[in-house]
């Protein structure tokens, strides 16, 4: 994502599976921001998609946690030809070293500030 959400994801009650990617950039930005915007994009129109959560710091590092409502609709989302292309250029050019680890919640809470809430 290219701007940071004002809001974290509303998930259902668990259990859910998490994707966590974790990456670290590199110099070159070529369409990177577009690229993940359409990601979300996309990934907002699949069956069992829930929400996502991302942030990335000054120096390059980032966390993307996707949640899914199961490992079914994970898998579904990693063959979507768009993401695919968007891995392999990821691969190529845009992180220099990622991690990619997915989890089954089985528990969370959640706590929002009465000041910041939207009615």
């Amino acid at each position: 994502m290219t701007s940071p959400s004002a809001r974290l994801s509303a998930t259902p009650a668990p259990p859910y599976y998490a994707v966590i990617f974790t990456s670290l950039r590199t110099a070159i930005d070529e369409g990177y921001g577009p690229m993940a915007d359409r990601m979300v994009e996309l990934a907002e129109r699949e069956l069992g998609f829930l929400g996502v959560d991302s942030t990335r710091d000054q120096n390059g590092l980032g966390i993307t946690v996707s949640y899914w409502k199961d490992e079914e609709s994970i898998r579904a989302w990693k063959t979507y030809l768009e993401h695919a292309a968007a891995q392999r250029l990821g691969k190529e050019k845009w992180y220099a070293d990622y991690a990619l680890r997915v989890a089954k919640v089985e528990r969370a809470s959640t706590q929002t500030d009465p000041k910041t809430r939207l009615n």
